[in-house]
């Protein structure tokens, strides 16, 4: 038959049946894991969630002046206002089990208050903290359009439109797209990058049976029995299958490992002579935050001092001695536009591996709202996330951290309580700064080793919404495609010419508009998710069976949150706010 369109034979096996809800997923939002274990899956969000936090402040710091004592306490900061963020979140933003912490997003802008010309200081520190509190108005008053489109419901309109086709390359690339952090992280210290990503698969993927017969069966385990059949008597009960130990705690097993083998290394002399690069990347008594972090510092807003406002420089244009820093709000502003375009695709992996229903489009206007503002039974706003961020002066702005969605797959526990008490870990480690040193000190390879498996694990959440959508359409073929080639190709000619040239393709004299065009346009996500969602709702979209090859019936039930009753199990506010603040 012409065109290969007859009808599956009665013997013919049948697809697999699309699913709303992740199956076999151990524990989700509502079902919590026994206390020690959340325990000990919340300290490991705490680990996977260091990364970020270490290396934002560790670019950033030297750049605007500072040394390892500044670095150490915006760590320290970082730190606590993502524990802060990521209760408020669950508690009342979308309610998902996602980890609020820092963002790359908003890193070039940082640069571009730095690189401004406008610090002739000549002490370094007092640099620093002017570079921060300039940093910190920008992110204050550049905070304001997301409270706009997150509780007006400008963002649930926008959100509306979203279907399973567009959501795929968004949030896929919402991973894949991070693979500059991966493996060319792990290749800066090859001999501890590689064997933690190697354990980590193995403890991660390997059933409990596979591992303990790979115990039994290797030559080396069975020398290693005859010295110490006690210890693994005792490992081989751990192992006994049933038992999820290695699979769900993956990444402190491995971690730890690797982190003691790095350290002999260091000890040995292994890295002695070689060049300082390497000895950054490798050793583990090279970060300076041990001796540099205070014992015991509670952060607290403007400890850098007063944001630098100037209504000249807010309001008043054209007045040219002040036209630098109205720029960089509006390269913060027109950032917060591209952030939250990548933490809708960040909430949407979470709901996913934490076998949530989707996200009804007024829980993620509500989550995009609660990442900046925070509305009160009394009426009072109080500022969250970035607003929170800048009055602590991170230096940065906050999002859905990607990697600690990853780690959801991992574990395949999705619980609420288990990411609260990681947000428990953060604020901890944050006032005790010597202990939160010791682990932020885990050497950068380590951490990239990490990434290659939960930006990994993103990418594919983002590949299973195409079970909804009809692939035997040209035009689900060409949206998808197209979107996903682009969204790879325009941000490597971005990167490529910056890389070779030292600025992007948009060179002009403001630097603002020259940020305003490369940094979005340099982001696989946003590419991508923009030209899908762009096209999807463009070509030909009225059409019946097109909306059926979208996926877009899967999502109907969604569209509104009283139309799933699953809905007011996983998005409701606690202490029956729903009543007082009822979504649509």
């Amino acid at each position: 038959m012409a065109g290969g369109g007859g009808p599956p034979k009665a013997d013919e096996p049948a697809p697999h049946p699309p699913k709303d809800q992740l199956p076999n997923v151990s524990y989700c939002i509502t079902s919590p894991p026994p206390w020690p274990e959340a325990i000990l899956l919340g300290f490991q969000h705490y680990l996977v969630m260091l990364g970020t936090a270490v290396i934002i402040p560790t670019a950033l710091v030297p750049q605007m002046g500072g040394g390892n004592e500044e670095k150490a306490k915006v760590i320290q900061t970082l730190l606590f206002v993502a524990g802060l963020n990521t209760l408020l979140q669950t508690w009342f933003g979308t309610r998902l089990p996602a980890v609020i912490g820092g963002s790359y997003t908003f890193v070039a802008p940082t640069i571009s208050i730095i690189l401004s010309g406008r610090w002739s200081d000549p002490d370094p520190i007092s640099r620093f903290k002017k570079i921060m509190r300039a940093t910190q108005g920008a992110l204050i008053v550049a905070s304001t359009i997301q409270i706009v489109l997150g509780f007006s419901g400008l963002w649930r309109n926008v959100a509306r439109f979203l279907s399973p086709l567009s959501a795929v390359p968004l949030v896929a690339l919402a991973g894949f797209g991070l693979y500059e952090f991966g493996f060319p992280g792990v290749a800066k210290c090859i001999e501890i990058g590689l064997p933690q990503l190697i354990i980590l698969v193995l403890f991660s993927q390997l059933e409990a049976s596979g591992l303990s017969l790979l115990f039994q069966r290797s030559s080396a385990m069975i020398t290693l029995m005859n010295k110490f059949s006690g210890s693994l008597q005792y490992l081989a009960h751990l192992i006994r299958p049933g038992k999820n130990i290695f699979d769900r705690f993956a990444v402190i097993f491995s971690v730890v490992i690797v982190w003691i083998y790095a350290h002999l290394l260091t000890v040995g002399g292994a890295y002695n002579g070689r060049s300082p690069k390497t000895q950054t990347s490798c050793r583990t008594d090279r970060a300076g935050l041990i001796n540099a972090a205070p014992w015991i510092r509670v952060p607290y807003p403007f400890q850098w001092g007063a944001p630098s406002f100037d209504a000249g420089e807010a309001f008043a244009m054209m007045m040219a001695a002040f036209v630098a820093l109205i720029e960089v709000y509006f390269i913060f502003m027109l950032l917060i536009i591209f952030y939250i375009r990548l933490s809708t695709g960040g909430f949407i992996a979470v709901s996913r591996y934490a076998s949530a229903t989707p996200l009804p489009p007024s829980i993620l206007s509500r989550g995009v709202g609660w990442q900046v503002n925070v509305l009160l039974p009394v009426g009072i706003y109080q500022g969250i996330a970035i607003l929170l961020s800048g009055l602590f002066g991170t230096g940065n702005g906050s999002s859905v951290s990607i990697e600690n969605a990853g780690l959801l797959a991992l574990t395949r526990v999705g619980s609420r309580r288990v990411v609260q008490i990681s947000a428990g870990f953060m604020l901890f480690f944050s006032v005790l700064g010597k202990f939160g040193a010791v682990f932020a000190s885990i050497p950068a390879p380590i951490v990239a080793a990490l990434y290659c498996l939960f930006f990994a694990y993103v990418g594919a959440a983002g590949l299973s919404f195409l079970q909804f959508c009809n692939l035997n359409s040209f035009r689900t073929k060409f949206i998808l495609g197209f979107s996903v080639f682009l969204g790879l190709s325009v941000p490597q000619y971005f990167n490529e010419y910056t890389a070779i040239q030292g600025y992007g393709p948009v060179h002009t004299s403001g630097r603002w508009f020259n940020d305003i065009i490369n940094v979005p346009f340099s982001s696989e996500a946003f590419v991508a998710g923009i030209l899908a969602y762009f096209l999807d709702n463009t070509l030909h979209k009225k059409d019946s069976q097109i909306r059926k090859d979208r996926g877009k019936h899967w999502w109907d039930k969604f569209r509104s949150f009283k139309t799933d009753t699953r809905s007011e199990e996983f998005y409701s506010l606690p202490f029956n706010l729903n009543k007082y603040f009822p979504s649509v």
